[in-house]
């Protein structure tokens, strides 16, 4: 199957559509490629990369983060520039500190159904590639 991958993505089902919409378009600067609503059921696809994060609705949302049992899922995101993520960040009102692994420098947060979210210093994980 793998001569036959054209394109690859990842399909997040929310409950606050709009406002995870937003979040992955606005904080993370994602473009976005186009949006539907079928009868009802919406959907916002944004270019993720070589691929596609397709927001739609369909979640469940908790307050706060899910845990791993409650979610298994988790989007990284690596960038040159950690202390400017971590301002930008907290321009969006979101309080969270940078964390020093043993691997690597990390940021946690979550979207706002409570989906977890990393934010990656990339020098270190094109360091671990290049061991």
């Amino acid at each position: 199957m793998k001569a036959n991958v054209v394109r690859y993505g990842v399909i997040l089902n929310t409950e606050h559509y709009l406002e995870c919409v937003a979040f992955y378009r606005e904080l993370f600067g994602l473009h976005q490629l186009f949006e539907r609503d079928e009868g009802g059921f919406k959907l916002t696809c944004l270019e993720f990369g070589h691929g596609y994060l397709m927001v739609e609705q369909g979640g469940k949302a908790k307050k706060g983060v899910k845990s791993p049992e409650e979610s298994s899922f988790k989007l990284r995101f690596n960038v040159d520039d950690l202390e400017e993520a971590l301002r930008e960040i907290r321009a969006w009102g979101i309080q969270t500190t940078i964390i020093e692994n043993a691997w690597g420098r990390t940021i946690n947060i979550a979207d706002p159904d409570g989906n977890r979210v990393g934010i990656r210093d990339d020098a270190g994980f094109a360091n671990q590639i290049n061991t």
